[in-house]
């Protein structure tokens, strides 16, 4: 190991014509060209050129051979041979937080998004795919949850609505808190846990792969194949789930009540008909669409964004998920409150 002692500096050497002698031989400095240095040993002969500036030798022992090595090192010069850049000022080293960036790039990719699809440039096979996929291929979770939850809420209002002797409105009670909140949150909650965390991954996994880069290459726009059909098909398929989730919900609720509680199904069904308006069911499909938007662009935003190997797609997921499900209930409070202000008198038909 050489070791910073071992350093010797033998000479200085400038653009005059000079020779110097050394152990192995003589080094002959200058001649017709200043910038040329010759080494001539026993039997050899070396020459390479050097750069005309004030340049230092040091020779370094070689424990190997015995020889003595001899690397020319300038002086005030670095390894460093890039140009000089401007001085560095407070923002020339900042970059933004992951978060905000992450949720600039939701906006812009939902621009792009829209921007695209009024141009027609839809890859409509992925899209029906992805239809099939987020539609049919989730109808049994999201109607067994919303089963569950309608049995749920029935044992609550059924045990209290009955000590007030307001047994014929429990059916009305019910429809409303169904097709106004339960039915478009639940639904979209469980689209957010099974279609949204698969769209993360995805787009994740084919971000720190290459794939997305790959798509670039060929001119296939990735927002086009990948992004605009995730979209749309959650845009369509949220709702028809959700009106399938209402309707399951009410049929086991009115089951449970009949069954347990000895309230008859024909109550239930004609105290949820004289409640319900046709905006509710409507308010109902314009929060489920609003959330499938939600869903699949902050996914996809994320796995786009994807960095960091394996553990980032995990990381990316997760956070998608999350940010998804905030997303939702922020977007759920902000269309009721434009949807259902003032009095309300749903309830008046049906005590």
């Amino acid at each position: 190991m050489q070791t910073a002692s071992q350093l010797h500096p033998i000479f200085y050497f400038s653009n005059r014509r000079s020779s110097i002698k050394s152990d192995g031989g003589w080094m002959k400095l200058g001649g017709r060209n200043p910038s040329q240095l010759a080494f001539i040993g026993r039997g050899q002969s070396l020459k390479f050129v050097t750069p005309n500036r004030k340049t230092r030798l040091v020779v370094i022992s070689n424990t190997d051979d015995g020889h003595l090595y001899g690397p020319v090192l300038e002086e005030g010069s670095t390894t460093n041979h890039a140009p000089c850049s401007e001085p560095e000022t407070f923002f020339s080293k900042w970059s933004p937080p992951r978060y905000l960036w992450r949720g600039l790039s939701v906006l812009v990719l939902a621009g792009q998004v829209i921007t695209r699809t009024l141009k027609g440039k839809v890859h409509w096979r992925n899209t029906l795919q992805q239809l099939e996929r987020v539609g049919p291929k989730s109808v049994g979770v999201c109607l067994l949850t919303s089963a569950f939850v309608g049995m749920a809420f029935t044992i609550q209002f059924v045990r209290e609505f009955t000590r007030l002797g307001l047994n014929r409105s429990v059916g009305g009670v019910l429809a409303l808190a169904f097709s106004r909140e339960l039915s478009p949150v639940v639904t979209s909650i469980v689209v957010a846990g099974r279609i949204g965390s698969a769209f993360a991954a995805e787009l994740g996994t084919m971000q720190v792969s290459e794939q997305i880069d790959t798509l670039r290459v060929l001119g296939s726009n990735p927002v086009d194949y990948l992004v605009t059909p995730r979209v749309i098909a959650s845009s369509l398929a949220l709702p028809f789930l959700t009106l399938l989730c209402f309707t399951v919900g009410m049929a086991s609720s009115a089951l449970l009540a009949d069954s347990v509680y000895g309230i008859s199904i024909n109550i239930i069904l004609d105290s949820a008909q004289r409640a319900l308006r046709s905006w509710d069911i409507i308010s109902a499909m314009i929060k489920s669409q609003v959330f499938g938007m939600i869903i699949s662009i902050v996914s996809c935003a994320w796995g786009v964004t994807t960095m960091g190997g394996a553990k980032g797609v995990g990381e990316s997921t997760t956070s998608a998920v999350v940010i998804s499900l905030v997303g939702i209930f922020m977007a759920d409070f902000a269309l009721s409150y434009c949807f259902f202000q003032g009095a309300g008198d749903s309830l008046k038909n049906c005590i």
